[in-house]
């Protein structure tokens, strides 16, 4: 049960969507009852996506993208969503919303920025396959190198923060790099992030819309042009406006996701 010592700030899901219809519901019924907002953002699905969510869900507010790409669907999303902190995951159920509280729990307490990881203690994955695992650690070494930081999982788009950042952050990209582009943009601009542990589970039914080869290269040239490239607007330094508010949500608590990993399996599997 939340505790309300102070105004609460108000989190909002941002959920893209491609043909999801068999696999949201399990994503809507296991939403924490303190997320305020789901946005839902359609591209053009044909197996009745939206219906499915409406009849679960018919607080849920609907985005429909006529354009392509996971990074367009996200950004229109961001943009609808009204909430104080932003959480962005998958449709397809390999995250799961029950962790929901881990992410927020950093942005209570400083920081701008939270990033899940599949390599920390208490994450993991039950959908890595020997390739992606090996492309993205070495994508995720590179990184560490050009941004001098120390992060476990760069390919991971189980992602919150304040939704003051998106002013900063200046997002453009169109597709799956956009988790880069938000990550190497979030660290260039001085914001404070923070790595959880999240534990990535098989997707429900259909296939992936991601491509190995294709998206590591996207994902390559987009660490390499916004680290040649894109100014922060902050100039490294962490953004005035992010110090000069006072948080309320720093009194606020939120049910708080387990660490370990034994724990985190149970919460998978709904346990």
């Amino acid at each position: 049960m939340l505790a309300f010592e102070a105004v609460r700030a108000s989190v909002s899901v941002v959920i893209p969507t491609l043909n999801e219809a068999k696999n949201i519901p399990w994503v809507l019924r296991r939403m924490p009852s303190y997320v305020d907002e789901i946005v839902i953002v359609d591209g053009r699905s044909t197996d009745n996506t939206v219906g499915v969510a409406r009849a679960i869900r018919e607080d849920a507010i609907i985005v429909n993208e006529k354009r392509k790409g996971k990074g367009v669907a996200l950004r229109s999303g961001f943009a609808a969503a009204s909430g104080d902190i932003i959480v962005m995951l998958d449709a397809d159920g390999s995250m799961d919303p029950q962790e929901i509280g881990w992410f927020v729990s950093p942005l209570q307490h400083d920081y701008d920025f939270v990033k899940g990881s599949r390599y920390v203690t208490g994450g993991g994955s039950e959908d890595l396959t020997w390739l992606r695992n090996a492309g993205n650690k070495a994508l995720t070494g590179l990184a560490n190198t050009v941004l001098r930081s120390d992060y476990s999982d760069l390919c991971y788009g189980y992602i919150a923060f304040r939704k003051e950042c998106l002013e900063v952050l200046e997002l453009e990209s169109d597709g799956f790099e956009i988790e880069t582009e938000l990550i190497v943009r979030a660290a260039r601009a001085g914001l404070r992030i923070a790595e959880v542990p999240s534990i990535e589970l098989d997707r429900i039914s259909g296939a992936s819309n991601l491509q190995t080869f294709r998206d590591g290269w996207r994902v390559l040239s987009t660490l390499a042009r916004e680290c040649t490239v894109w100014e922060a607007p902050t100039a490294g330094a962490r953004p005035e406006a992010l110090r000069r508010v006072k948080y309320a949500y720093a009194n606020v608590r939120f049910p708080r996701t387990p660490t370990d990993p034994q724990s985190l399996l149970a919460l998978a599997e709904g346990h």
